[in-house]
């Protein structure tokens, strides 16, 4: 009688119950992590892709009890994953860990540190990882077909890492889309995806592939490092030369000429892994109070969410030989 007359009084003042006075009597922080691995150079760093996703997760979050705290992955805590305070301290209820370069070998650590996870932008084979992505293979492949459909057939592809899952899932979506075609494709790797990396990338290509017509980047920074290379080499985007990115970040737009890119829908990627992250802490929850087994935690899954091609400046009708470009065309013009 006396807990039904204090739920009902309760309900008459409008309580709602205090998340840190709960969380005090639960053992939970109420506070979820969402963590990127920190880059060596400020460009990288300031990528706004992550930034995006992280709006998406904090836009769901604001709908929960739960508050979002960000970090960066040092070296020394990828390479001592028990130091991760974070984890050790139990400062969080559980993670969003985003981007293909953060090392396996860490993500089994914190997978088998109990808390929830899912990965954003990686995947982890053979493992329980719950994961959410772009259509990374599928929107290359539409890439591909792009620029083919455009004429070109002597397509490069620049990349980061072989072993950064969202980069060889791009390099497959080319590769089957040029096989189909009955092209080879010649790839060049460099160690990261920055728009300093794509100027080296597009340097190192020329040389194994000096008459390519079109390049494809597996992210808006390459593709924009390659198209400044090419511009300082004096080749016109895109009569001289079609670049293709993909993310669609904020400065493909707004770039000379405009880039065209694959649009990943990164708010609705923060959104799916965060509603995600909410049913994994609330299954766990109900094996906790003894509602369920462990077997009935959820089971991995991989969410693939498709993607949209962009079409802007940066790509062209292949320029047939023995023709001018279109912007010498229009020098000539001007200069009467």
């Amino acid at each position: 009688m006396i807990c039904a007359r204090i739920l009902q009084r309760a309900g008459e003042l409008n309580y709602v119950p205090n998340a840190i006075a709960r969380g005090l009597a639960t053992s939970q922080t109420f506070a979820l992590g969402f963590f990127t691995r920190q880059k060596a150079d400020l460009s990288a760093q300031n990528d706004p892709f992550y930034g995006e996703i992280m709006h998406g997760v904090e836009q769901t979050l604001a709908q929960s009890d739960y508050h979002l705290t960000v970090g960066n992955l040092t070296d020394t805590i990828l390479d001592d994953p028990a130091a991760f305070r974070f984890v050790r301290e139990r400062r969080i209820d559980g993670m969003i860990l985003a981007g293909p370069d953060i090392p396996p070998d860490f993500i089994l650590t914190m997978l088998q540190s109990r808390l929830p996870i899912v990965l954003v932008d990686n995947v982890l084979a053979f493992s329980n990882a719950h994961t959410v992505n772009g259509d990374d293979e599928g929107g290359a492949y539409l890439a591909a077909r792009h620029l083919l459909e455009l004429g070109h057939r002597r397509i490069g592809v620049i990349a980061g890492p072989k072993d950064w899952a969202s980069n060889r899932r791009r390099v497959e979506g080319y590769q089957q889309a040029l096989t189909e075609a009955g092209l080879p494709l010649p790839i060049v790797h460099v160690d990261r995806t920055t728009i300093e990396s794509g100027q080296a990338a597009y340097q190192a290509l020329l040389i194994v592939a000096p008459d390519v017509t079109a390049i494809g980047a597996v992210n808006d920074s390459m593709a924009l490092g390659a198209l400044r290379a090419a511009q300082a080499a004096g080749r016109h985007v895109p009569a001289d030369l079609s670049i293709v990115g993909f993310d669609n970040i904020a400065w493909a737009s707004l770039n000379h000429p405009p880039l065209t890119t694959l649009d990943v829908p990164k708010r609705q990627i923060g959104i799916e892994a965060a509603q995600r992250l909410l049913s994994l802490l609330e299954a766990a929850r109900s094996d906790d109070n003894g509602n369920g087994q462990e077997g009935d935690r959820l089971p991995p899954t991989n969410l693939t969410i498709a993607v949209q091609l962009i079409v802007r400046g940066s790509t062209g009708l292949l320029r047939q030989p023995g023709t001018q470009p279109v912007a010498q065309l229009i020098d000539q013009a001007e200069r009467g």
